[in-house]
């Protein structure tokens, strides 16, 4: 099982005062993982991908990003199939050449294209914003769930509920919940 990297919903907002002001919750000090299977057994499961965008480290986040909108929106133009390829190869290879691409694709995509929303999480995964000014972390978790969003907004609506589960159960698989 995978070590994860904040033990409790607590942990996590120390870390990201942006996740906690995002979700509106008070934190508590109950286990990550049973925080997102609380927030699912609520059918809170826009703030369930929010708490697991953060949750998981941002290559693994990026990973799960692509892998959500793969199966939201499976139908994608040419130019949001090369950012999610650039995204997916970062994650592959997390080399600074392959993060630039990925930035780039996102620079010059469309702000409603989930895709470009994926490219911008891998770029802003690492590197600097300006001389000796490196990204916020909070930019990847919160690119991926944008991601994540913007797919569910585009599934079927008949689909929809199921489908994001079945990505928070990916999530949870890639935190540590299950071999």
């Amino acid at each position: 099982m995978a070590r994860l990297r904040f033990l409790t919903d607590r942990d996590l907002y120390e870390a990201f005062p942006t996740a906690a002001e995002e979700m509106d919750m008070e934190p508590t000090d109950q286990p990550s993982l049973a925080f997102v299977n609380a927030l699912v057994s609520e059918g809170q499961l826009v703030k369930a991908v929010q708490f697991l965008s953060y949750l998981l480290p941002r290559r693994e986040a990026v990973w799960w990003a692509c892998q959500s909108v793969r199966l939201l929106a499976p139908q994608r133009s040419n130019a949001e199939d090369a950012a999610l390829a650039a995204a997916e190869n970062w994650v592959k290879e997390p080399e600074e050449e392959r993060r630039l691409q990925a930035l780039q694709c996102g620079i010059e995509g469309g702000r409603q294209s989930p895709s470009t929303w994926l490219a911008l999480a891998a770029g802003w995964a690492g590197g600097i914003a300006m001389p000796g000014v490196p990204f916020p972390p909070y930019q990847t978790p919160r690119a991926a769930r944008a991601a994540i969003m913007l797919a569910f907004s585009q599934a079927p609506a008949d689909q929809r509920q199921d489908q994001l589960r079945q990505c928070i159960e990916q999530g949870k698989r890639l935190a540590g919940d299950e071999p």
